[in-house]
């Protein structure tokens, strides 16, 4: 079986924040989704469980931190090219997120930003391999 991931994320709102991820190409799982929390599914090894305040307070004795204010985590994921960066960022943008800083493109890596509705910030982001294998392989300059 392979690893999987499951990101706990706190949200405001949570049918806002369960239509915002469906409209960035996540399907929720109803069987795991109530009025506390829904799961959604960007493939078979990466889940976002979308978790109210309430209930999220329950899994940690710790404050929740307003992520529009303070940096808790960046998400990278990664995508099959850079039309597919482009495409689920303008998907988010769409939905209501916002980006918070411009494309980088190091010409073998290109990545965009976005933030969800409650400040959680994504960066999908499409790697060459092959051409960040020979940029490493390059001489640095002194």
């Amino acid at each position: 079986m392979s690893r999987m991931i499951f990101v706990n994320l706190p949200v405001a709102d949570l049918p806002r924040s369960v239509a915002f991820y469906k409209a960035i190409g996540a399907e929720q799982n109803l069987q795991f989704s109530n009025e506390s929390g829904a799961m959604m599914v960007f493939s078979d090894t990466i889940h976002v469980m979308l978790l109210t305040h309430g209930f999220f307070s329950t899994f940690t004795p710790k404050r929740i931190v307003d992520a529009r204010e303070a940096s808790e985590v960046l998400l990278c994921i990664s995508c099959d090219d850079r039309a597919a960066v482009d495409e689920i960022t303008e998907q988010a943008l769409a939905a209501g997120g916002r980006e918070p800083r411009a494309a980088q493109d190091m010409g073998f890596m290109y990545s965009r930003s976005f933030e969800d509705l409650d400040g959680h910030i994504w960066e999908p982001m499409h790697m060459d391999v092959a051409a960040a294998t020979e940029a490493m392989a390059q001489p640095q300059p002194a």
